[in-house]
């Protein structure tokens, strides 16, 4: 976590700023039609993040078309729905973003996933058009509770409710703050740790970039300075060391760089890697020394946790794309009056290796995940054959309660039983994201057909 400068607190946000905050990534998510398009588009126009002729390229009738600026593709622009994610970059003089308009579609809903696993932060749109506002009891909407489900499950660091379209609502303030209260309730029943909620209007620009005071009774901060201060996701560098191996170089075109041996180049999933650190190689089990550690632009010093590096061995040792290297085993702790029977203490791995698995499961195939059925799963770079051995139950996204099942529909969220063909390195996902993380594929149509998080 960054070193807190100073903290400040409204309306349930905790906002912690530091003078070196890096970009943050966010994804904007929710259901079909609920204007996360137009939102994005709004941040572009008014924090001055787009050109003129890409203005006027989306302008008919005197009318931008906000949405236009990030459906890109052609299918997107002709049916004025999101498909795929798109990426877009903006600066303030505050900081820089990396903003994900995921698609609101059932259907899409593995590309709102594959966003939010990159995401420091989420707003999930609400509109007030579609729900009845009047009733202070009202429900939700379902992909609205889906997508906030799968945003907590995926270990996204802060949500934030945005409510959209309350200048169309004929009483806004009433509508805010009955929409607020079932979003608290929601959020209180299903344990999700909210950011901030706040009132906007994507179309007109109230509460995006610039505060509206005053209306619907809100007084806290817009949503763009909501984002300046959020913090980023922290990297998994106080773990022991965790380096899943994507590509071995295997003669450098500098042997001063590699010492005449062979580069490991990947990220670091946890912990840090460092000169001088006794490692194991995973599955091999194979134990050397790291002799050097390489940034991506081939300086040498120690990496931690989230970033690239390459990793030069002492000593050649079989290693191939897909293997770990990961913390060397440390000896079990033994009392003294164990001595007297006791030959050696066991060694212990901080990342030992397992074929059997009990995670939670977000379904995203066209075909329901069954009892028996065999994918391929891929940890890391390591891809294992994964049979599902039991459904333990699938989570009811109104009523947030677990059901019996033998399987998962599509876009359902449940926790299964998984047996691996080979052992990996799992860790529970709310320890390690990398480690905790897999994908199911589907073994004849090669689709991504789950997100897998280890509990």
């Amino acid at each position: 976590m960054t070193t807190i400068a100073n903290t400040t607190e409204q309306e349930g946000l905790n906002v912690q700023k530091d003078e070196n905050f890096s970009a943050l990534r966010f994804i904007t998510c929710g259901s079909v039609d609920d204007g996360k398009s137009t939102l994005i588009g709004r941040l572009l126009v008014d924090s001055r993040s787009v050109l003129q002729d890409q203005v006027a390229g989306v302008t008919k009738g005197g009318e931008v078309d906000l949405a236009q600026l990030t459906d890109g593709l052609a299918s997107e622009r002709e049916q004025g729905i999101t498909i795929d994610v798109a990426w877009r970059y903006f600066a303030t003089d505050k900081r820089k973003f990396i903003i994900g308009d995921a698609p609101g579609h059932e259907q899409y809903t593995r590309n709102m996933v594959t966003a939010a696993s990159q995401a420091d932060a989420a707003i999930v749109l609400v509109d007030a058009t579609k729900l009845d506002w009047a009733n202070p009891g009202l429900p939700l909407l379902a992909q609205t509770r889906r997508h906030s489900l799968l945003v907590q499950l995926l270990r996204v660091p802060a949500l934030v409710f945005a409510v959209n379209k309350l200048d169309a609502v004929a009483d806004p303030a009433l509508a805010f703050a009955h929409i607020q209260g079932a979003l608290q309730r929601f959020a209180q029943d299903a344990g999700i740790a909210v950011a901030a909620t706040v009132p906007i209007s994507a179309l007109l620009g109230w509460n995006v970039v610039t505060p509206h005071e005053g209306w619907c009774n809100y007084q806290g901060p817009s949503l763009l300075q909501i984002l300046e201060n959020l913090p980023v996701t922290p990297a998994d560098s106080d773990l022991p060391l965790a380096f899943p191996v994507q590509w071995v170089e295997k003669f450098s075109a500098s042997a001063d760089t590699s010492q005449g041996r062979r580069i490991f180049w990947g990220r670091v999933a946890a912990g840090q890697v460092q000169p001088g650190q006794q490692v194991q190689v995973f599955p091999s089990g194979q134990l050397a020394t790291v002799a050097q550690v390489l940034t991506h632009t081939r300086q040498p010093q120690a990496v931690a946790a989230g970033l690239s590096a390459g990793v030069v061995l002492d000593r050649e040792v079989d290693v191939s794309r897909g293997d770990w290297l990961l913390a060397a085993p440390e000896a079990a702790p033994v009392a003294a009056d164990d001595f007297d029977d006791f030959d050696a203490p066991a060694a212990i791995s901080p990342w030992p290796g397992s074929k059997q698995l009990t995670a939670t499961v977000a379904w995203m195939d066209d075909e329901p995940l069954v009892i028996g059925r065999v994918y391929w799963a891929l940890h890391g770079h390591r891809w294992v054959k994964a049979k599902v051995q039991q459904v333990l139950f699938s989570l009811d996204v109104h009523t947030l309660e677990q059901q019996d099942t033998t399987q998962l529909a599509p876009n359902a969220i449940g926790q299964v039983q998984l047996l691996l063909q080979e052992a990996v390195p799992a860790a529970p996902f709310a320890q390690a994201r990398v480690l905790g993380s897999l994908i199911l594929v589907d073994t004849a149509s090669h689709k991504t057909a789950g997100a897998v998080l280890v509990q």
